[in-house]
């Protein structure tokens, strides 16, 4: 009997891989390890269960057990593993030694909080799993302030819903614009009129000297500006791929687990999938990418040899306040806007010096346009 083909992690990755490989091979046994409960559910639906009065267990689309019965694979739940053996193609956990055909590495990404000054850091909160929504929703629900580290892509959502849910909300980072990896100031601009205008409180161009608890209160003190006295710190200021255990096996790494187009690891019949791996020099923390390396690993896997390729990528910004979708390259300096805009909403188009579309932001219904001016991007890979 041959090894298994072993996979870490039960994320959106590790779960596309399975499903898309089960598709192609239903018969290769499959053991996937991971540390958490293992339910199958929609990470982007973690930005909206507050406006939505939701529980945690409302985006569970199925337990373990029904995955893994329904994908014919074996799945053990709340187990670390503890190291990977290349040379000799075995991983350990719970004192035992599994050999692997393939191994599948797809174990995320960590919420990043800065150690700051103060007695407060292991009192922020992160909301990057349904593990950690399950932990702390009670808290955030009993809350009336809420902080939130971050304005970044979804820093921003996770305030507007938390507002619209009728918390109190200040957003804090020290970039000066919102959204600054993504949006142009002019863009950025009306999206922080917009949130000021339904009285989330923004203090950008803000540098935390500390945090402190104080009762039950946490204070958050910037430099030259009035301290922010809140329940609750919620950190969204980017993610930290989990790369020790790919390190400590001697695996290259750099931000993330370092691959090539074919997902190949620099060990033999090791693989990187989703928010740990490092193609290109960059790390593709968003569903279109994730889902299009599990479908071509999956390919490979099966015995079709498939390179990655990945068109131009469309990001939806979970923003309702005002709704957005953009691809391509759209915060270089050197771009030239041309900007389309009427009752539908409007769309800003990049151009170079040489009049080449290189992105797009739309807003509103022009969101609608976006599928056509996609065709006309470069790939991303």
């Amino acid at each position: 009997m041959s090894n298994p083909i072993i996979v870490i992690g039960s994320g959106f990755a590790a779960y596309q891989w399975v499903k898309s490989f089960r598709k192609l091979d239903q018969h290769t046994a499959i053991t996937l390890v991971t540390a958490d409960q293992g339910a199958d559910y929609s990470k982007p639906e973690l930005s909206h269960v507050f406006s939505r009065n939701q529980q945690a267990t409302d985006l569970i689309k199925q337990t373990a057990i029904e995955f893994a019965a329904e994908h014919n694979i074996e799945l053990i739940t709340d187990t670390v593993i503890k190291e990977i053996n290349t040379a000799q193609q075995w991983v350990y956990f719970n004192q035992q030694q599994l050999h692997y055909s393939s191994l599948i590495i797809a174990t995320g990404a960590t919420s990043f909080i800065p150690n700051f000054a103060g007695n407060a850091t292991d009192k922020i909160i992160t909301l990057n799993s349904l593990s950690e929504l399950q932990q702390n929703q009670l808290q955030i629900n009993a809350a009336k302030h809420i902080t939130i580290l971050g304005a970044g892509l979804i820093g921003t959502e996770i305030a507007i819903d938390l507002a619209t849910a009728g918390k109190q909300i200040t957003l804090c980072d020290k970039a000066a614009a919102m959204m600054p990896a993504l949006l142009p100031e002019f863009i950025a601009a009306e999206l922080h009129q917009i949130l000021s205008q339904n009285d989330i409180d923004l203090q950008l161009n803000a540098t935390i000297n500390e945090i402190n608890t104080a009762g039950e209160k946490m204070i958050v003190s910037l430099q030259g500006k009035e301290d922010i006295h809140t329940d609750i710190i919620i950190a969204a200021m980017g993610l930290a791929p989990r790369i020790q255990l790919a390190q400590q096996a001697g695996i290259n790494t750099n931000r993330g687990i370092i691959v090539n187009n074919m997902l190949e690891t620099s060990a033999t019949n090791v693989y990187a999938i989703g928010d740990c791996a490092e193609i290109d020099g960059k790390i593709s923390a968003f569903i279109q990418p994730i889902m299009l390396s599990a479908i071509a690993l999956a390919k490979t896997l099966a015995g079709t040899p498939t390179p990655l390729s990945l068109p131009p990528m469309l990001i939806k910004a979970k923003t309702p306040w005002l709704p957005l979708s953009l691809a391509g390259i759209t915060t270089a300096m050197d771009i030239h806007w041309q900007i389309e805009r009427d009752h539908e909403g409007y769309i800003a188009k990049a151009h170079t010096a040489d009049q080449s579309l290189i992105g797009f932001i739309a807003s509103h219904n022009k969101q609608k346009q976006v599928f056509a001016l996609l065709r006309q991007l470069p790939p991303t890979l």
